[in-house]
C-alpha cells in the first residue's frame, strides 16, 4: 500500500503536521493510483462511497489505533466521494473537510498582509457558503505563529483533532471550508503554540455572533440576510451629520434604560427597544441616539469598553438581524444612529486576543508598550498591518453591514500617547524621543480617512481630552481627521461652576466663560455622558446645590445654557428627567420620578430645547465658527449673569440668551442688543409649566435707543431667578 511515511502519520495524530491539507484527503499517486487518508479519532471504521449513488467503493485500513485510516483505489483523478463513518456502532455518510481546496483569494490573501483590506470580514471569521454545490461554513483566522489551528464545536464534539486548518504561509492565516456546519453551531478556535503547548479555546476575532454572556464561544450566523427598509434614509442622512446642522444626542445604555422588572428584571431585546426608545427619543426631539459600546463584551460591569468580538453585536438583547432591525426603525424615524467604538484598549481574558497564537499577537510584546495600567487591559500593537487591519475594517464593517451613521472612538488620549498615565521610566518613547504614538496617529488618521472616503455622510467623533491640535481638522491639513471632538473642557469646567453654591459663583465666574476662548478651535461637541454620573460622582442633579427648588432650577438654567452655547449637545439617559440617583446599569431609569412635577418639567423643558435647537438655525448653523456666537456680557461677575447673541449666518435671526445663576430676581437688568426692535420670550426656564416660578416676561419688549454693552440700543429685562431666558427680535 502506497501510505504515508510513519513521521508523516505521527504527526497527523500528535496534531502538529505542517501540512494537513497535503496528506488528509484525496491525492493523485503515480500510476493512477488514488491515495484516500483520513484521521477520525475515536472511528471505529471508514469507508469510500460514491457521490451519486452512495456505493462502497473502498474499506479504508486503520493503521494507527488513534484513528488514522488509508487506502488506495485506481483512477485516473481525483473525484467526489463520501465518507461512510462507524462511530459507536452507528454509521454515517458524510463529506470529508479534507476534499476542498482553499477559498480564499490571492488578491485577499496579499491585501490582508499589506494592511489595506477594507472588508476583511466578507472572508475572514465564519462564511455560510456552498463549496461545489454542499452547503457548509469556511472557517479563517489569522494565528502565524501557531504551530496547529482547529476549529472545534459540538458538531466535533469540541476535538481539535478533527478539522485542523490549512495554513497560508505568508499571510498567516488559516482555513478550512466544513460540510453541514450550519447557522447557529457554536464554534472556538484551538491553537497549539510553537512548543506544543494547547492555547486556551479562543473566540473568533471576525466572529459575527456569540453566545450570551458568561458562555464565551462564537456562533455561525448568516449576515447577509436582512432587508434593509432605508433607502430613504441615505438619501437624507447627511442632514443629521455635518458641522452645520442640528445634533442633539441621546447617549443610551441599552441594558439600563428599562428593564422588564415583572419578569426577573430583564432586558428588553433590540425589537422591543424598538417599540419603546425609538418613539421617546423621538417625541423628546433628540435627533442621534448614540450607544454605549455594542460589540460583544464578557462583563456587564464594564459596560462594553471592554470587548472580546468587536463583530458581534452582543447578544444580550438579541441576535445581529435583531440589531439591524432596531438601526432600521431609528433610520425610518429619522433618527441617525451613533456608536461608541473601543479600538484602544481589549481585555485579558483567555477566550479573548490577548496571546492569540501563544505569543503577542495584537498586542505588543513589551507591557511599557502592550498593557493599559489604567484598565488591566491590552493594547494594540498599530504598527503591525494585519492588526491595524482588522481594527479599520471593524470600522468600516458597522457602517456597511449595519448601516450606522457614526463612529465615537473612545479614549483616543490614550491612544495618542505612549506616556498615558504612566510614570518616569514605564513607557518607550518613539523613534524621535518623543511622547506621541507614531504608530496610533497613522492608524487614526488613515481610519478616518477610509470611512469618510467610504462613507462621507457619517459622524467620526473623538472622545479627546487634551489640547491635542487638530482633532477635528481634515489629514491633509495636518489633523487627526475626525468629524467632531467631545469638549471635555466645556464640561469639566461648566459642572465645576454649577456645582458651587450660587452665592460662591462670582469667585469663579470665567469658568464659563474660558471654553468660548477655543470654542471654534475644533467641532466640538458638548457632552453630559455616562462618565459624569458614574463612580460617585451622582446624578446632574445630584451635583446641583441648594434645596430642592434651587437644584431643579440651577439644572434647567444649566441645560439651557448648554443647548445654547455653540457645539452639539449630548446628554446621557436618565438626565433628560433629572434623575435622582447616580446611574446603575444594573436597574433601569427611575422613570417613576416623572410622576414629580419638577422630574416631569426637566423633560418637558429638554424636549422643548431640542424643538428650538431644530427650528432656529442660530442655534446650530455656526456651531463651529465664529460669526455664530457674540458675547453681550460676560464679566457680570457680582450678578452671576451671562448674556449672548448667537447667530445665524445671515444674521437676520440671532437669539438673545441671558442666564442669571443666583437665586435673586433681577429687576430692570439692561442688556445691549445688536439690532432695536421688539423683543419677545421664546423660553424662560421658571416658567411654571418647567416646574419653575413663574416670573416671565410677559409682554413683548421695545428696544430703546440707550446704548449698553457697546451697542446702540438695549433691553430692560426682568431676570427670573436662578434661570435662563432665550429671547427673539420679532421686528
Amino acid at each position: 500500500m502506497a501510505t504515508l511515511p510513519l513521521d508523516v502519520i505521527q504527526s497527523i495524530v500528535d496534531s502538529h503536521c505542517d501540512d494537513i491539507f497535503a496528506h488528509l484527503g484525496c491525492h493523485q499517486l503515480n500510476g493512477g493510483i488514488l491515495r484516500f487518508s483520513v484521521f477520525l479519532p475515536g472511528a471505529e471504521d471508514v469507508e469510500i462511497f460514491s457521490y451519486d449513488n452512495s456505493a462502497l467503493l473502498l474499506k479504508l485500513e486503520k493503521i494507527h489505533e488513534a484513528g488514522f485510516f488509508t487506502g488506495t483505489l485506481e483512477a485516473s483523478e481525483p473525484f467526489r466521494y463520501l465518507l461512510n463513518i462507524c462511530e459507536q456502532g452507528q454509521w454515517s455518510l458524510e463529506e470529508d473537510p479534507y476534499r476542498f481546496g482553499s477559498n480564499i483569494g490571492e488578491q485577499d490573501l496579499y491585501l490582508f498582509g499589506e494592511g489595506t483590506h477594507e472588508n476583511a470580514y466578507s472572508f475572514m471569521g465564519a462564511q455560510l457558503k456552498a463549496v461545489d454545490g454542499v452547503a457548509g461554513t469556511q472557517f479563517a483566522v489569522w494565528a502565524p505563529n501557531a504551530k496547529r489551528v482547529s476549529v472545534v464545536g459540538e458538531f466535533n464534539h469540541w476535538d481539535g483533532r478533527r478539522h485542523m486548518m490549512r495554513k497560508h504561509m505568508l499571510s498567516g492565516i488559516w482555513e478550512i471550508f466544513i460540510p453541514g456546519v450550519a447557522e447557529g453551531a457554536h464554534y472556538k478556535y484551538e491553537l497549539k503554540a510553537q512548543d506544543g503547548s494547547l492555547l486556551p479555546h479562543k473566540a473568533d476575532p471576525y466572529g459575527f455572533y456569540a453566545q450570551q454572556p458568561p458562555e464565551q464561544a462564537s456562533r455561525v450566523y448568516d449576515n447577509r440576510r436582512y432587508q434593509w427598509q432605508d433607502s430613504d434614509w441615505n438619501q437624507k442622512k447627511c442632514q443629521f451629520t455635518k458641522r452645520d446642522k442640528a445634533v442633539s444626542i441621546y447617549e443610551v445604555h441599552l441594558g439600563s434604560w428599562k428593564r422588564v422588572v415583572e419578569d426577573e428584571n430583564r432586558y428588553l431585546d433590540y425589537r422591543e427597544l424598538s417599540e419603546q426608545l425609538i418613539p421617546y427619543v423621538k417625541e423628546m426631539g433628540f435627533t442621534h441616539i448614540q450607544l454605549m459600546p455594542i460589540s460583544e463584551f464578557p462583563f456587564d460591569g464594564s459596560w462594553g469598553y471592554q470587548p472580546i468580538g468587536l463583530f458581534a453585536p452582543t447578544s444580550r438583547y438579541g441576535t445581529p438581524d435583531d440589531f439591524k432591525f432596531f438601526v432600521d426603525q431609528c433610520h425610518k424615524a429619522e433618527i441617525a444612529v451613533l456608536i461608541d467604538w473601543v479600538p484602544g484598549h481589549f481585555p485579558t481574558d483567555q477566550h479573548g486576543l490577548g496571546r492569540f497564537d501563544g505569543t503577542p499577537l495584537y498586542e505588543h510584546a513589551d507591557s511599557r508598550q502592550g498593557f493599559h495600567p489604567d484598565w488591566n487591559t491590552f493594547i494594540y500593537n498599530y504598527g503591525r498591518k494585519e492588526v491595524a487591519n482588522y481594527l479599520m475594517a471593524n470600522a468600516l464593517y458597522w457602517l456597511d453591514v449595519f448601516h450606522i451613521d457614526g463612529l465615537r472612538v473612545d479614549a483616543v488620549a490614550s491612544m495618542l500617547y505612549l506616556d498615558y498615565s504612566r510614570n518616569e521610566g514605564e513607557w518607550i518613547p518613539n523613534a524621535y524621543g518623543g511622547r506621541e504614538n507614531l504608530e496610533a496617529i497613522d492608524f487614526i488618521r488613515h481610519v478616518n480617512e477610509r470611512v469618510y472616503k467610504n462613507y462621507p455622510d457619517v459622524m467620526m467623533v473623538a472622545e479627546e481630552s487634551t489640547a491635542w491640535p487638530g482633532v477635528s481638522k481634515p489629514t491633509n491639513f495636518g489633523g487627526l481627521g475626525f468629524g467632531f471632538k467631545w469638549n471635555m473642557g466645556w464640561m469639566n469646567d461648566s459642572l465645576e461652576y454649577i456645582s458651587k453654591e450660587a452665592i460662591h459663583r462670582q469667585y469663579h465666574h470665567h469658568d464659563m466663560t474660558f471654553s468660548l476662548y477655543y470654542a471654534f478651535s475644533e467641532n466640538f461637541i458638548l457632552p453630559l455622558s455616562h462618565d459624569e454620573v458614574v463612580h460617585g460622582k451622582g446624578s446632574i442633579l445630584g451635583r446641583m446645590p441648594g434645596d430642592s427648588w434651587q437644584q431643579f432650577a440651577n439644572l434647567r438654567a444649566y441645560y439651557t445654557f448648554m443647548w445654547a452655547h455653540p457645539g452639539k449637545k449630548l446628554l446621557f439617559m436618565g438626565s433628560e428627567f433629572g434623575q435622582g440617583p447616580e446611574w446603575d446599569h444594573n436597574n433601569g431609569l427611575c422613570w417613576h420620578q416623572l410622576e414629580i412635577t419638577e422630574h416631569a418639567g426637566v423633560q418637558k423643558l429638554i424636549r422643548d430645547l431640542n424643538l428650538l435647537l431644530q427650528c432656529y438655525p442660530a442655534l446650530y448653523e455656526l456651531d463651529c465658527e465664529e460669526g455664530g456666537f457674540e458675547w453681550v456680557e460676560a464679566d457680570d461677575s457680582h450678578n452671576s449673569v451671562f448674556a449672548f447673541h448667537r447667530n445665524d449666518s445671515s444674521r437676520k435671526s440671532s437669539l438673545l440668551v441671558v442666564c442669571n445663576f443666583t437665586p435673586v430676581v433681577r429687576e430692570n437688568y439692561r442688556v445691549g442688543v445688536s439690532s432695536p426692535g421688539v423683543y419677545a420670550e421664546l423660553l424662560n426656564t421658571d416658567s411654571s409649566e418647567y416646574g419653575g416660578s413663574g416670573i416671565v416676561n410677559a409682554d413683548k419688549l421695545c428696544s430703546e435707543p440707550v446704548p449698553w454693552h457697546y451697542r446702540e440700543n438695549s433691553l430692560e429685562l426682568k431676570l427670573p431667578p436662578l434661570a435662563a431666558v432665550i429671547l427673539k427680535r420679532e421686528s
